[in-house]
């Protein structure tokens, strides 16, 4: 009960900031976009938080922690926070004052392929027991090289690329979606850093580096 209850603060909490961020910029809670993102965004964390309640409490413990030890993963997490500030922000404004109007097919088109997004990251989860919000390595823990991770080393974050550069079109943006861009660099440096701490920490890391090339993308990096 008290695991349910923080993952429910958490998704309120969420619901909460988002919902302020984007609603108070726009003027008006008559914003259809900014539902449609809050949509496709809670219903599958809640549904997702439910099944991990019911089968994985361990892997609900640790998506809930968020206190980086590493001081670089502090900076790339500091800085990702900026960057949903300003842009769910700008995202608000641009509806308010008709900055760039996009089709709506461009926000349908990407709420489709947020939720492939969230589909990716859901498997992910099913496949690797050991994820965390944080960077670290955890006790007991093994490398996983199969399914995805044995396509790309970092499935997690590739899903997390898919869903954030298709949230700001979600809503209708694309000057929020200049904005978004920012995260591929950021993801690159917490990449980097998080595969320094598995190569010294984690046991057969370097190993299954050299077996699978590619950190986040097939073919390019």
């Amino acid at each position: 009960m008290k695991l349910a209850g923080r993952g429910i603060a958490f998704l309120l909490t969420g619901l909460l900031v988002i919902g302020l961020l984007l609603f108070l910029p726009a003027g008006t809670l008559h914003y259809p976009n900014g539902w449609l993102l809050i949509g496709v965004l809670f219903i599958p964390m809640l549904l997702m938080g439910a099944v991990m309640l019911v089968k994985a409490p361990a892997l609900l413990q640790k998506r809930l922690q968020n206190k980086e030890t590493q001081t670089a993963q502090k900076g790339v997490v500091a800085l990702s926070g900026l960057m949903f500030l300003a842009g769910f922000v700008v995202a608000g404004l641009d509806f308010r004052f008709g900055w760039v109007v996009l089709p709506k097919a461009v926000s349908v088109i990407a709420a489709v392929v947020f939720l492939a997004g969230y589909a990716l990251y859901a498997e992910v989860l099913r496949e690797n027991a050991y994820l965390s919000r944080t960077v670290e390595v955890q006790e007991g823990q093994k490398v996983i090289d199969t399914g995805l991770y044995g396509v790309v080393r970092h499935p997690m974050y590739a899903a997390t690329l898919l869903m954030f550069l298709s949230m700001p079109l979600v809503l209708g943006s694309v000057i929020a979606l200049v904005i978004f861009l920012i995260y591929p660099v950021v993801i690159a440096v917490r990449i980097r850093n998080e595969e320094q701490v598995l190569r010294e920490g984690l046991p057969g890391y370097a190993d299954y580096q050299k077996r699978v090339k590619y950190r986040l993308v097939p073919f390019i990096w």
